[in-house]
């Protein structure tokens, strides 16, 4: 069973804009395989963000049909764990705190968590362990650098165990050191836990270290133009980025988009 199944699916914002056929993204159809980790690129103002709010429930498309896990897409999912290009950790709470939030406001786990909070805030520190964040449980976002925070994040969005995990430029505001040790990071909690990944992102390096298929998206209206399956073999780490092989994945992609910015 595919676990991400996008079939034929066309999205305007609004009636006004449905009405103009003016679409923000169109036909898309896409199917993941459960566990795979896949990548969207495409230039500026494609719909790669307005992929993500289908795939999450936040959208329902003006046309075509969404199922995540074998069932229809209806509403708001709960079962995905997001994170984005700004940690947005509340500046109020510690980290752990701020690692604990979904399991405050996110049912089942909302109505057990006095009964559980002790088992609940162990998994938190064994996650934040799992990201090199042990030691830090207790300090606020302004004490951490970026990279740590945005570790938090990822740890933040996972901490509910959910099924789905989607990334929207998650390390693109982070220096290339910090970026390429989130990679790893990210690759390390993938191959532990085998979570669905949806990975929206400008860096093509980034794309074909973490992703099993890569998927090129067109200019307005969003269209899938391509579907590159990663030929390079797992485990990856970073002496790999250095090799002909990944730079030849890494430049097929990028002449697909510019001839996209191109056309």
């Amino acid at each position: 069973m595919n676990f991400v199944d996008f079939r034929n699916v066309w999205l305007a914002y609004n009636d006004e804009l449905l009405a103009a056929r003016d679409f923000a993204v169109e036909d898309i159809t896409l199917q993941t395989r459960d566990g795979e980790f896949i990548a969207i690129v495409g230039p500026s103002g494609c719909g790669k963000s307005t992929f993500m709010k289908l795939a999450t429930g936040l959208k329902m498309p003006s046309q075509g049909s969404i199922h995540i896990d074998g069932a229809p897409v209806t509403g708001p999912l709960k079962i995905v764990g997001m994170a984005f290009q700004s940690p947005t950790l509340l500046p109020w709470r510690t980290t752990l705190d701020n690692v604990l939030l979904p399991l405050e406001i996110v049912e089942p786990y909302r109505q057990q968590f006095k009964a559980r909070k002790a088992e609940f805030v162990e998994r938190a520190r064994q996650l934040l362990a799992t990201v090199g964040l042990s030691g830090y449980e207790h300090k606020f976002p302004w004490e951490l650098s970026g990279g740590m925070q945005q570790r938090a994040s990822i740890c933040r969005a996972l901490i509910h165990e959910p099924k789905m995990l989607l990334l929207d430029e998650p390390f693109g505001a982070l220096d290339a050191f910090t970026r390429e040790e989130l990679w790893n990071v990210l690759r390390d909690l993938w191959t532990q836990r085998r979570f669905n990944v949806i990975l929206v992102t400008h860096d093509l390096r980034e794309a074909v270290y973490l992703a099993d298929t890569v998927y090129v998206m067109s200019k307005r209206p969003g269209r899938i133009l391509e579907a590159k399956e990663n030929p390079l073999p797992r485990p990856r780490d970073l002496a790999l980025t250095y090799t002909e092989g990944f730079s030849k994945v890494v430049l097929e992609l990028r002449t697909r988009i510019g001839e996209v910015r191109n056309s």
